[in-house]
């Protein structure tokens, strides 16, 4: 596997962008425990379950949620909304429609232990119900059962460190037994169908249909990026190939649009270098072109897991909120948080190498332990290979890694120059020179403007 130096293309976040969101977010928050005990009276009249009581809050990167709890004989209940700043206002509305469609259409065609959702509503959505109108002043929410559990991956991570890396002397028995979970969640999905890509949703006669995609790479461009809203997709697509093309440009345009993505000519050349040749990728890496196409959870993860911690059994699997019908071959990958953190805490640092010394030996157990599964599901499909083989496939051609930075378009650049670059390979043609001799001179241009304005704004 090709290596080259990546550390300065760790990418940053947009610091205006992001304290801007960071300060909306705050001032909704404020707002929202104000009102916490308005909103338990509200959660408790939609519920029907008598007088409900605020008794804590979860926080998480996109949502932030009220326990309320009843009087004995009903289960405490969870209000999440989007948080204001950290998802955009533009798509809080239908983030959390999509949410709630997957969930329901994961609930009739999977076992995965999903929470009951009671209550849902949107600002756009018309309701004659007092309570509903008042919890919609905070925004968009959804309203389910609060479930007991511990994080799964506050169980796996090593003690004592305060990054989330998988701890290293984990037995690896109990391993299995997590997998073995997981692995069965992952086959479940794996024999999803849908003939377009974008986002689950259901009419009015109750019936599935794929609308525009929602990505948490869109949701993180649009609020720490200052990525224009009108270049997101408006339609779903038909093809695996018109997908990654779309992707492709979003990586470019974002390139042209954060201000602060390159702290000199090299970092810029380099970056977009990258951005043209992953386009180039796509013939080479694009199975399946034409479908079916399959439901995809970025998301997917034990961070995103209950369990009961005497047991190991998952109690409760959430956050779809950016699952989206994908091109088959992103479930046809190995899992990418084998080791808990994303594969750029390693790409950040040059440590590609001590990330595949980590990562392989629990690729080679989750996948040994995925065959058991596929040997004992009553899933059977003859002619086609099993989605063990399909990951090692991923693995062995390096597909696993192209998929991962189409998905990533503030990591693309690192994943590029230490997975997917090719030396041999013609980098640019005349008109893709003259493009990048444009983008560097405006990459400083922008710099010079952005430290003004960071200047200005926060000495």
């Amino acid at each position: 596997m090709p290596h080259h130096e990546t550390s300065s293309l760790k990418s940053y976040f947009d610091e205006i962008a992001e304290t801007n969101g960071d300060n909306e977010c705050r001032a909704w928050l404020n707002r929202l425990f104000d009102n916490k005990a308005e909103i338990a009276d509200c959660v408790s009249h939609l519920l029907e379950r008598g007088p409900g009581t605020y008794v804590g809050f979860l926080k998480g990167s996109f949502n932030f949620s009220f326990r309320i709890r009843f009087r004995e004989g009903f289960p405490d209940a969870l209000i999440r909304f989007p948080k204001p700043g950290h998802t955009a206002t533009a798509l809080r509305d239908e983030k959390v429609e999509n949410e709630v469609r997957t969930m329901d259409y994961l609930r009739q065609h999977t076992t995965i232990p999903l929470p009951a959702v009671h209550e849902w509503g949107t600002t756009a959505t018309a309701t004659t119900k007092t309570a509903a109108k008042n919890l919609l002043r905070f925004g968009p929410f959804i309203i389910m059962d609060y479930v007991e559990g511990t994080l799964l991956s506050t169980i796996l991570k090593q003690p004592d460190q305060e990054d989330m890396i998988l701890n290293p002397n984990f037995d690896k028995t109990i391993l299995d037994k997590i997998y073995r979970q997981i692995a069965d969640y992952m086959l479940q999905f794996s024999q999803l169908r849908f003939t377009r890509i974008g986002a689950i949703s259901k009419d009015d006669h109750a019936n599935w249909y794929i609308r525009r995609p929602l990505t948490y790479n869109m949701n993180e461009l649009a609020t720490v990026a200052f990525y224009p809203g009108d270049r997101f997709p408006t339609a779903p697509m038909d093809s695996a190939s018109d997908y990654f093309s779309l992707v492709a440009n979003e990586h470019l345009n974002h390139l042209w649009t954060q201000r602060n993505l390159a702290d000199n000519q090299e970092i810029a050349q380099k970056r977009f270098i990258a951005r043209h040749q992953f386009a180039q990728l796509i013939p080479k890496y694009c199975i399946h072109d034409t479908g079916p196409f399959i439901p995809f959870c970025d998301d997917l993860r034990p961070g995103n897991m209950l369990v009961n911690p005497e047991t190991l059994q998952i109690t409760v699997v959430f956050d779809f909120e950016f699952t989206n019908s994908m091109p088959a071959q992103f479930a046809y990958d190995p899992p990418w948080w084998l080791l808990l953190s994303g594969l750029e805490t390693w790409l950040d640092r040059c440590a590609l190498q001590e990330f595949l010394a980590l990562y392989e030996p629990r690729m080679e157990q989750f996948l040994r332990t995925l065959e058991h599964v596929e040997a004992e599901s009553l899933i059977r499909q003859p002619s086609a290979p099993p989605l063990s083989a399909r990951m090692r496939d991923s693995w062995r051609t390096r597909r696993f890694w192209f998929n991962y930075a189409a998905r990533k378009s503030f990591e693309v650049d690192s994943i590029y120059w230490a997975t997917l670059h090719d030396d041999s390979a013609t980098v640019l043609d005349a008109q893709a020179c003259a493009e990048m001799e444009s983008l560097t001179q405006r990459k400083m241009d922008q710099l010079k403007a952005y430290k003004e304005e960071c200047s200005a704004r926060f000495s």
